[in-house]
């Protein structure tokens, strides 16, 4: 197991998969997560992006294997790209990378994005999450019953109907492994977080990559494709707002032909 070490003593989990020629030298990719999530909600697009890529995903601090936090650990954006521009710093030490971000995992794409332009070529943003979630209930739920009710009390939004009994339940497990504490110090910042007002100021090449759902829809992300100065949409036909959990094999089809379109020099 690989960690990078980080501000306030902390480490990040991380791990490679290079399935590219040998004799290659090929372009970065590094997956961000969403909330109670880690590098295990990327493996089904890892086969999709392994063979043309050099893929990178990481457990952000709190979650996975980087280890939970105190429920009174103040997050930061700061400290999260300060964690994500270490993390790029060493895993591509020369050249830009590809950000593909899920969910609330897109604030800090496009934090780091703004602060640090060189570090980042595209971002492809799936079901972005870049405001205050609805979050109602949630942290009275988690602490009454568990994160692993919490996981299954909400998952049916998540993931809609297309998504087998048997892969509702692989997410409620990996959701629920996520510490109480964690939620709540991520949810006391994600919930005065918004990013909208920022959109206009990205500089690198965007997708994004969403779906028609009660949570999100088409006309949120067509608002967001008119602020940012250089962005195109995807949509997938799934129901629940968890796009890129129900349909990796599509979301990464519709990236991969983006990603081509915007080459790192």
């Amino acid at each position: 197991m690989t960690f990078l070490d980080v501000e306030q003593d902390s480490k990040l989990f991380y791990t490679v998969d290079d399935s590219t020629d040998p004799w290659k030298t090929p372009e970065t990719i590094i997956f961000i997560h969403g909330f109670t999530e880690s590098t295990e909600a990327w493996r089904c697009w890892i086969p999709n992006f392994s063979r043309s890529y050099r893929v990178v995903r990481f457990d952000q601090r709190g979650f996975g294997l980087s280890g939970s936090v105190d429920p009174s650990f103040k997050y930061t954006t700061e400290l999260l790209i300060s964690d994500l521009s270490h993390l790029i710093k060493a895993v591509s030490p020369n050249k830009p990378v590809h950000l593909i971000a899920g969910k609330s995992g897109n604030m800090c794409a496009i934090a780091t994005a703004l602060a640090h332009p060189e570090l980042i070529k595209t971002i492809s943003m799936v079901s972005p999450a870049i405001q205050p979630p609805e979050a109602s209930g949630w942290l009275d739920h988690i602490d009454s019953y568990g994160m692993a009710s919490w996981a299954k009390w909400t998952m049916g939004d998540r993931l809609g109907s297309k998504m087998p009994k048997e892969g509702v339940q692989w997410w409620i497990d990996l959701m629920g492994k996520t510490a109480a504490s964690t939620a709540h110090a991520y949810l006391r910042w994600v919930s005065h977080i918004d990013l909208e007002p920022s959109l206009a100021l990205v500089k690198q090449a965007v997708l994004i990559v969403g779906n028609e759902s009660k949570r999100r829809g088409r006309a949120q992300f067509e608002s967001y494709i008119k602020l940012l100065p250089n962005a195109e949409l995807a949509m997938i036909d799934v129901d629940g707002y968890h796009t890129g959990a129900v349909a990796p094999d599509q979301c990464s089809q519709v990236i991969h032909h983006f990603l081509q379109k915007h080459p790192i020099g």
